[in-house]
């Protein structure tokens, strides 16, 4: 008998196709990270306009870059956002450390969704000095409302500018206002120089202030208390109560002995607690009736007028600072000129003297 009919089976296997290999090779790099689609400002904007929040975040970070090649871009963007901004209430969130910041903005937060309106919250992380990177990560303190449909969380990284305050804050406001949200929080480190800068881009300033931890009133600079359109004395429960409203009213009667604001707004002093989600309402409620009142009087208007000023001047800086930094020329002699000042061969203002006459190609003696 033949062998090759003796072992013959009833069942017949078929070579079939190659299997295709698990991560499509034409979405990924040579790094093996997925390919990002590169879109014109045209195309961002639309997206933005549309409220794509995957178009928006990209293109914040494209605003955030200090790449040359992207500024251009990055401007365009903002400049055709620009019509469909303005449209937004802007609220500066700052706070001594321990008041619990994250914790308050996530139940401040869920209250103004709750109320119907689009939130985003830009939080202004300090920056790792080695990666440039954010450090503590928003959007993992704020486990609920990072995933909610009406709120978009955005940590942006410092980057060394002063004060902790991120270089983009007011483009990334911008581009949040043309993609529908109408309310804006901006978070700062804590108290501080970045105060100043995120004044001068929000509608209205609120303080978070802890009660029982030593002398509040030294514990403050006065111009920070100058600027609180709000103040709000947090952790306001269970045996802390008592110690939350005496806070209360020191702090209102320290803010009479102050000159009143440009705006004739009368700050005042409210007790909260983001745990019990006790008294939130009520600074809702006061912050409202802040913008029904600057609005019938003119200075909501003039204020933001105001602000446009700083953005132009800021605008310029920014420019200067890159054009300058990103000098072919400029980049080369950077090092030397280091190393000179470390050795000690060349004085602070004679380096930075050489450095401004490379740029400016003037004549060096």
């Amino acid at each position: 008998m033949d062998k090759k009919k003796e072992f013959q089976s009833s069942i017949k296997v078929h070579e079939g196709i190659p299997h295709p290999p698990s991560i499509n090779p034409d979405v990924l790099t040579k790094s093996g990270r997925k390919k990002r689609k590169k879109y014109s400002a045209d195309e961002f904007v639309t997206g933005i306009l549309s409220g794509n929040r995957t178009i928006l975040s990209q293109a914040i970070t494209l605003v955030e870059s200090s790449l040359p090649e992207h500024y251009e871009t990055a401007q365009s963007i903002i400049e055709k956002c620009l019509p469909f901004s303005s449209r937004s209430i802007r609220i500066g969130i700052t706070g001594v450390p321990g008041a619990g910041k994250s914790t308050f903005i996530e139940t401040f937060g869920l209250h103004i969704t709750a109320a119907g309106r689009k939130l985003a919250v830009l939080t202004i992380d300090p920056s790792s000095k080695q990666t440039k990177g954010s450090i503590l990560g928003d959007k993992t303190r704020m486990e609920q409302l990072s995933i909610h449909p009406g709120a978009f969380i955005r940590p942006s990284p410092t980057t060394g500018t002063l004060g902790g305050v991120a270089r983009k804050t007011r483009e990334t406001i911008i581009l949040c206002e043309a993609a529908g949200f109408d309310t804006i929080l901006v978070e700062t480190v804590g108290v501080g120089q970045s105060e100043t800068a995120v004044h001068s881009m929000v509608d209205f300033f609120l303080l978070l202030m802890l009660a029982g931890a030593g002398d509040e009133l030294q514990g403050i600079k006065r111009g920070i208390m100058e600027m609180a359109d709000l103040i709000a004395i947090t952790k306001a429960d269970g045996t802390n109560k008592v110690i939350a409203e005496n806070a209360r009213i020191s702090f209102q009667n320290a803010l009479h002995l102050f000159p009143k604001k440009s705006s004739g707004w009368l700050p005042l002093v409210q007790t909260c607690s983001a745990m019990t989600n006790t008294g939130i309402e009520e600074l809702w409620e006061i912050i409202m009736e802040y913008f029904s009142f600057t609005r019938n009087s003119g200075y909501f208007d003039t204020f933001r007028k105001e602000q446009e000023v700083i953005r132009m001047h800021n605008t310029i800086i920014e420019y200067l600072n890159n054009s300058f930094y990103n000098h072919k020329e400029v980049r080369i002699l950077v090092p030397e000129i280091e190393r000179q000042l470390y050795e000690g061969t060349i004085t602070s203002y004679k380096a930075a003297i050489k450095l401004l006459d490379k740029y400016f190609k003037r004549h060096t003696e």
